[in-house]
């Protein structure tokens, strides 16, 4: 039988789930910076805070408790993938796209780094990321990504034909695939709260069953009392919808899981999975997939990809439908897997700006920051983005605050009906792009796919 819901799989296994919750607000508060979310990115912002400013007055607000959003419920890839990389290159020159993308690189090797510094036992495995193709279609992306992925300054990137990849991963149906060694499968809910102990003890002051309802310049306001502070920072994500003035901001973008029972070394010989790359496709709705630390195959992909009114779930149950659609989709990759059990399901929100870029900003006359926008990159991405962040309250000009992403401003998205219809419209016209390129085997991405990225702002 699937457990579906109860957050995620990540918080139904082990000890990290169970940890006592630290206290709420009960009253006005003051502090020298305000950080809203207690999740990657409010986390790592606080320690890279305190750990160059040990004197700061750091304060974390969470709704409920660290890991509680997407921090807790992702698919474990630590990778150097980053939201508008492409747009930034457009906007500010290949150059400084390809700064972006070497400050990502180097912060995959950070999150490692620090995790190991800390003590905080992740689960961490680098054995970089396969994105494979299946169709001759993906195979023509697939090839056009290797390439534009070596023109930002990838390093140690390779591309294998369909035997080289099957010896990587023996994969139903693999035309080709593209490795690069920038990537680690991770235990996020054991990154997340390792992080929240480690701001504890550099003196971070996190409250969490604490949300809050509206931010403002130099203040949060929450149920229980006001923290006001120089700097207010969002760190929110797929939450940002909820904020008073914010439901247009980021669309809160499903994401589900389903993780199989554990599988015995024999199984694992036969999908040829040894070295525990994380897996991906070039699929226009695309699959995200990690061996775990048990032995599981946890695998994702969108199914319902939004829900009316930008509202987000409580408990990350998801619907039956999505959870046969991501267990088809485990069999046809691996039909040597036919009929595993599948123990856990789950769902979560990510954070889709409307032109599809990761941001961080800082406005200096109003002590008001953020940082997000990830779409789905964000287990690297906040930790870089934190960095920056620092630097930016710090008033340090820095490489980081330099960046492409910074203060990069982008429209709202449309009000209701039209945000419903159009995401579910898209996400439908990815679908049917999917299936044609899988029955036409033609070597070109369809006109559906490509008109669809134009509209949602991908393209």
């Amino acid at each position: 039988m699937t457990i579906n819901g109860g957050i995620s799989f990540w918080y139904a296994t082990g000890t990290t789930a169970h940890q006592p919750p630290r206290a709420p607000l009960t009253t006005d508060a003051t502090a020298d910076v305000v950080i809203v979310g207690g999740g990657y990115t409010g986390l790592w912002t606080a320690y890279y805070l305190k750990r160059a400013a040990p004197d700061l007055r750091v304060t974390v607000l969470e709704q409920k408790f660290c890991g509680y959003g997407a921090s807790g419920r992702n698919g474990g890839w630590l990778y150097n993938g980053i939201a508008g990389r492409d747009r930034y290159a457009a906007l500010h020159g290949h150059e400084a796209a390809r700064r972006l993308q070497l400050a990502m690189n180097d912060t995959v090797t950070e999150v490692i780094d620090v995790a190991a510094k800390e003590g905080i036992d992740a689960d961490v495995h680098r054995g970089g990321v396969l994105e494979v193709a299946r169709t001759p279609a993906q195979l023509t992306r697939l090839r056009a990504f290797h390439t534009a992925e070596l023109s930002f300054g990838e390093t140690g990137r390779e591309l294998y034909d369909a035997p080289a990849t099957r010896a990587r991963i023996d994969i139903a149906d693999a035309v080709g695939s593209s490795w690069t060694p920038h990537g680690a499968r991770i235990h996020p809910l054991k990154l997340v709260r390792g992080l929240a102990d480690a701001c504890d003890r550099l003196g971070v002051v996190i409250h969490e069953s604490t949300p809050v309802t509206e931010i403002a310049p130099r203040r949060a306001v929450t149920p229980y009392g006001t923290v006001r502070a120089p700097y207010v920072l969002r760190c929110t994500e797929g939450f940002t919808a909820a904020l008073k003035g914010q439901k247009r901001t980021w669309l809160p973008m499903n994401s589900s899981m389903i993780v199989t029972a554990p599988l015995p070394p024999s199984v694992w010989k036969q999908l040829n999975w040894a070295d525990a790359p994380l897996l991906g496709d070039m699929a226009h709705a695309y699959m995200y997939a990690q061996r775990t630390a048990d032995d599981r195959i946890a695998i994702g992909g969108r199914g319902v990809p939004y829900r009316f009114g930008s509202r987000t779930d409580n408990d990350g149950r998801t619907q039956p439908a999505t959870i046969t659609a991501l267990r088809d989709l485990l069999f046809a990759f691996f039909p040597q897997l036919t009929g595993t059990p599948i123990t856990h399901a789950w769902s979560g929100v990510l954070g889709v700006p409307r032109d599809w870029c990761a941001t961080v900003t800082l406005d200096d006359t109003t002590g008001l920051g953020w940082a997000g926008g990830y779409v789905g990159s964000g287990v690297a991405t906040a930790n870089l983005a934190a960095r920056t962040l620092r630097d930016l309250v710090l008033g340090d000009p820095t490489d980081l605050t330099t960046l492409p992403w910074v203060h990069h401003r982008v429209r709202r998205w449309e009000p209701e009906p039209f945000r419903w219809l159009g995401v579910h419209a898209l996400y439908a016209a990815y679908r049917q792009a999917d299936h044609r390129e899988s029955t036409t085997h033609r070597p070109t991405t369809t006109p559906l796919a490509r008109l669809a990225d134009r509209v949602s702002g991908r393209g």
